[in-house]
């Protein structure tokens, strides 16, 4: 999204195959990053020859290196055209301005502030406020308490709010339920003689995956950027919920050596591994061994996007890999460790900022963003949209 011509809020890729980018040309004099994930903040350093001003939290900084590294050596692994070169990550890393939630800035003459989206370490609600009116942009957002985070903040209520609407529709099933569900399905498959593959997203996802797994008495082998993102998290205990813990689960789990990956194969267990929607990782190296093997299991934990070879297997039973398409004949689950508020927290997240005064929502990120514009407008008698890529909006 563009506010006024001058401030850029996210700048993301969408990791299909081969990746997505965005659109037509911007030029903003200030780019606020809300979290380190590809689909916000995997393009911003293709920007940096404008030399904006750019803001997010420090561990949204760090995250967005190391994401922008891997997408460069994965486009060179795949033969395809670079987004950005080495020097632009560099000037990313070295001028992006490090903000901590609660802290008022300046960026184009709007007065910022980030809030604790609870989505996944660092990650942001940003608000804006000049002369003229306010706008609140919820980023990824979760009202719920996982191992890893605590809930978002509640936002100051905006003139203007832009929601994400990911799980408009969808109720979460109870944590404790689904975690309960998740560790049964691991050990069966184990004591049965099979492998558990867990993909799981490299930010955010393997870490409280590994979390789960800790609490349960499951030991388990951890693969893959999730390694290197916890040394990340490390580095910046205040945002997390219990840097103990979160330590205590990875002392708990195996690391594994890339160039010793085939002894994980030597007895069954529980592998969490990258890439969680199936796109290349370490996560192919394993479902070669499993992919027609009956005791064994792929239990994916997260939301699959359309083009991935997640949503392939879900939809169609196979994947693909270096252009051989190949059934999966092992079993497949999907747990929904969605790191989103589902439907009643969306709701409420409106409700709260209609009641505030809020005269226009703006609906995005997410299947049914029309849909739940038609819901906010026929239920809180408050004016909301559901723009489409490259609409103009005019206040």
């Amino acid at each position: 999204m563009v506010v006024d011509d001058t401030i850029l809020l996210d700048y993301g890729m969408k990791p299909a195959e081969p990746p997505q980018y965005p659109v037509g040309g911007v030029r903003p004099d200030s780019v606020i990053v809300s979290h380190g994930h590809l689909d916000h903040c995997g393009v911003v350093p293709n920007l940096m020859d404008m030399k904006p001003d750019i803001f997010m939290t420090p561990v949204t900084r760090d995250l967005g290196g190391l994401l922008a590294k891997d997408t460069m050596k994965i486009a060179r692994a795949k033969g395809q055209v670079l987004p950005f070169i080495i020097e632009d990550v560099r000037d990313f890393e070295t001028h992006t301005n490090t903000v901590n939630y609660n802290t008022s800035f300046d960026a184009s003459g709007y007065e910022c502030t980030l809030y604790d989206a609870g989505h996944i370490p660092g990650s942001s609600s940003i608000f804006l406020e000049n002369k003229s009116g306010s706008l609140v942009y919820t980023g990824d957002v979760d009202n719920r308490d996982t191992n890893l985070l605590g809930p978002a903040e509640t936002l100051p209520s905006a003139d203007i709010a832009i929601v994400e609407s990911t799980y408009y529709g969808t109720e979460h099933n109870p944590r404790l339920k689904l975690e309960a569900a998740f560790i049964n399905s691991i050990k069966a498959t184990v004591d049965n003689g099979g492998w558990a593959i867990i993909p799981a997203f490299a930010i955010g996802r393997t870490q409280e995956v590994l979390m789960i797994l800790e609490k349960y008495g499951i030991r388990s082998w951890v693969d893959g950027m999730g390694k290197d993102v916890y040394k990340i998290f490390k580095q910046h205990p205040a945002y997390l919920k219990d840097p103990e813990l979160l330590d205590k689960a990875f002392k708990y789990a195996d690391i594994v050596d890339g160039r010793e990956r085939r002894k994980v194969m030597d007895e069954p267990c529980a592998i969490v591994t990258t890439a969680g929607m199936l796109n290349g990782g370490p996560a192919m190296y394993y479902l070669k061994h499993i992919y027609d093997d009956p005791l064994s299991k792929v239990l994916l934990t997260g939301y699959q996007v359309e083009g991935t070879n997640g949503r392939m297997v879900l939809e169609r039973g196979h994947y693909e890999d270096k252009g051989r398409t190949i059934p999966l004949s092992t079993e497949l689950e999907l747990y929904d460790f969605s790191a989103h508020s589902d439907d009643s927290g969306l709701k409420e997240m409106v409700r709260n900022q209609v009641d505030g005064g809020c005269q226009l929502v703006i609906c995005v990120h997410g299947d049914r963003t029309s849909d739940f514009a038609a819901w906010i407008t026929d239920n809180l008698e408050v004016n909301a949209i559901s723009p489409d890529n490259g609409d103009q909006i005019y206040i």
